[in-house]
Parts: structure tokens; C-alpha cells; sequence
């Protein structure tokens, strides 16, 4: 195959591509053709992704400790309200932060009420939508350090402003922590966090390399993890390969999937 020319099947995505010169020529999601051929989606949705039941009794239990702050959540996330973050928004926006359940953004800020951390990480910048929602909820001391890849001015739907930087609570990294050295390099941020939100790609690949770096982490303490899109196909086994206590709070988080975990907690 001549340079430039270039042919990828890429599993995790579902993504048969075909590529010239650097410019893509044709992308066919094939396993996700054939699920809707054969497994059509029986009713009409916005959005639908395929997902799996399992059993939960041979799976690692939630704590009594982490049932209760579940139960405290859901009912914070009930009575609070994020209507600066809907405002940046336009109007008549189909689902904005404040849309629970269904979305996640209320329950995050719920969990940063209660916990009152003092360091929260956030893996997965994004558009910032989950950056806000918590940092408002925050007590005046804490800092938040979000990561991505890429810098928050450069994703399309940005919420981000410069202003929601000016206070010093806030910093972006833009780093791969899915490289080992890279995470190494900021242990000592993360030995510190009370709270982490993880919102990556969901591809299958880069979250259990970066749960893997995380058990490298000597943390201070057990942090509260919240994972984003347990219920998505590619992070169903992520989801069920972590041995610390957890619990599943999709119906009153994202759609797509809610979790939390007591990372490095014993069972």
C-alpha cells in the first residue's frame, strides 16, 4: 500500500475507514449497521445506544457508607439548581444542564455540595458543562484541575470563558493521562484528590489504561470516583472489571450511564 493511501477497522469504535492522502474517502460504523438490522431499536429516541442486563449479586457490592451518599445525592440533586449554566445555553436548547434525570450535571453538583472537597480532578474537559456544574457547588478554598487533550478553547461548544479561570480555582491540563509517565507526573495532584470525575471517549481503550494509572496513585485517602457512560457497550466491561465498592446510579445521572466508586477501598 502506497504512502498516503490507508485502511483502518478499528474495533472499539465500530469504524471501518478508508483514507487517501490524509483525507477520508469512507467511514461505515459496521457492527452498529448490523445490531440495527438484525436488533432494531423498538421506538423512537434522540439518541440510543446499545447496552447489556448482568447480574449484580457476583459483582463487587456498594459499601453501606457509599448507599447512603448515593441516597443524599439523589435527593440534593432534586431541590438544587443550575440556571447560570442553563443560561449559557440558547434558549429552547432541548436538553440543558438543569434536564434531570437524564443528565448528569445535577447529580455532580449535588455530590460536590455534600463531600465539600478540597481537590477535585476531572478527567475529560469537554465542552466544560460538568467543570461548571461542580465548581459552583465547591467550598471557597478548593481547587479543581480538569484534563483533556486538548484546550477547552478549541472544542466547538465550549462553556468555558477565560472569567471562570480568573479566580485561580480552576486550571486546565492539557495532557494524555492514559500515557504512564504522564500520569506520574502528576501524582502528587492526584494524591491529593478527594473527588474525580472521569468523562473519556468511551472507546474501550483509554479507560482502562487510565484506571490502571490511577491504581498507581498513593492516594491520601480513598477518593470518590464518578464514571460517566457505564451503560455505553464499549465501557460495560470497564465498568464490571473494577473491584471496589460501587453503585449505579444511571437513572438519576446520565442517560448513558452513572457510576460511583470508592476507588482503592477495600471490600
Amino acid at each position: 500500500m502506497r504512502k498516503g493511501q490507508h485502511v483502518e477497522i478499528r474495533d472499539p469504535s465500530w469504524t471501518f475507514r478508508v483514507a487517501w492522502r490524509g483525507k477520508t474517502l469512507m467511514r461505515w460504523n459496521w457492527k452498529r449497521a448490523l445490531l440495527q438490522r438484525f436488533l432494531p431499536i423498538p421506538f423512537s429516541a434522540r439518541n440510543a445506544e446499545y447496552s447489556l442486563l448482568a447480574s449484580t449479586d457476583d459483582d463487587v457490592r456498594p459499601s453501606a457508607q457509599l448507599l447512603r451518599l448515593g441516597i443524599q445525592a439523589i435527593q440534593r440533586a432534586a431541590d438544587l439548581r443550575l440556571d447560570a449554566l442553563d443560561q449559557r445555553f440558547p434558549p429552547n436548547f432541548p436538553y440543558p444542564p438543569s434536564l434531570w434525570p437524564g443528565q448528569q450535571y445535577r447529580l455532580l453538583a449535588a455530590l460536590a455540595e455534600i463531600l465539600q472537597p478540597r481537590q477535585v480532578i476531572e478527567i475529560g474537559t469537554g465542552a466544560g458543562v460538568s467543570t461548571l456544574a461542580m465548581k459552583q457547588y465547591l467550598p471557597p478554598d478548593a481547587q479543581m484541575a480538569t484534563f483533556d487533550v486538548a484546550p477547552w478553547s478549541r472544542h466547538p461548544d465550549a462553556c468555558l470563558t477565560q472569567a471562570d479561570f480568573a479566580d485561580g480555582r480552576l486550571i486546565q491540563h492539557t495532557d494524555d493521562l492514559s500515557d504512564p509517565a504522564v500520569m506520574q507526573r502528576h501524582h502528587a495532584l492526584f494524591s491529593r484528590a478527594e473527588l474525580i470525575f472521569l468523562d473519556a471517549p468511551k472507546d474501550g481503550v483509554m479507560e482502562p489504561k487510565l484506571l490502571a494509572n490511577l491504581q498507581q496513585v498513593p492516594f491520601t485517602k480513598p477518593p470518590l470516583l464518578i464514571l460517566d457512560d457505564i451503560r455505553v457497550w464499549t465501557m460495560l466491561k470497564v465498568w464490571r472489571g473494577i473491584p471496589y465498592p460501587k453503585l449505579d446510579l444511571t437513572s438519576f445521572g446520565s442517560w448513558t450511564g452513572t457510576g460511583l466508586v470508592e476507588w482503592g477501598r477495600g471490600v
